[in-house]
Parts: structure tokens; sequence; C-alpha cells
């Protein structure tokens, strides 16, 4: 019987640069919310920089750590083919294909942390949100 993964959604400011406090979100938001057998899927918007980076780099030493299996789910926004729509629509199927709970790290004011946020929100799923 194949367990279901604890879907962790991240979202933030490109340029969020506190790591750490990225870093404490998700391992509470884990550790509160999944037992230790559970896998995580830790799903964010794969941009190089920021929240999304930060996000990518505790995925890939959690996964290393072998404590629990942790896998990431990057999600690139298409700028070439949705022009300035391209983060808004990648950031609607983020959270389209669901989340157990939506970690937000929105600086000033993020428009697209913000609006994967409200997204999120809308569509049932808890929503944390850091500002800085």
């Amino acid at each position: 019987m194949s367990i279901s993964p604890y879907r962790v959604l991240v979202t933030g400011s490109r340029n969020w640069d506190d790591d750490r406090a990225v870093w404490r979100a998700i391992a509470s938001a884990v550790l509160d919310n999944a037992s230790a057998t559970v896998p995580v899927v830790l799903v964010h918007g794969a941009c190089p920089r920021g929240a999304d980076a930060h996000a990518a780099a505790w995925a890939d030493l959690a996964s290393v750590d072998g404590r629990r299996p942790v896998t990431a789910e990057a999600h690139p926004a298409d700028w070439e083919r949705h022009g300035k729509a391209a983060g808004f629509r990648r950031n609607a199927e983020m959270v389209r294909l669901g989340a157990d709970i939506c970690l937000a790290f929105i600086k000033d004011g993020s428009r697209g942390a913000s609006h994967t946020a409200a997204l999120a929100e809308k569509a049932g799923i808890p929503t944390r949100r850091y500002t800085a």
C-alpha cells in the first residue's frame, strides 16, 4: 500500500534572502504535520534565487539526510510561451495540483507570492504567510 506524500507548496519573493526563515518554516510544517514515515514533496516555482532557491536547497539536503523520503517538485514559469503572465499561470498550476500546506514568503508586497497565497487559501489549502 502506497502512502500519500505530504505536499508542501513554497512560494516567495525572488529577493527573499533569509534562507534560515524558509528552512525553519519548512521543517516546522513537516515536523508538525507529517509522521516520520510519510514522504515529503516540496513544490516550488524553480526561481534560481530567493525563497524558491532556499526551498530547493532544503529539499536537496533533506533528501540526502535519509530520515524520510523528500522530493523536490520544481515548476518553472514558461516566460517564452506565456510572457508576463507566466509566473501567475505557473502559480495557479502549482495550487491546482494540490498541497497540504502553503508557505508564502512575501517581501516588499510581492505580487506573485501574494497571488499564490491567495489562490491557495481560496482552494482550502492552509497557508502560512511570512513577511519582510
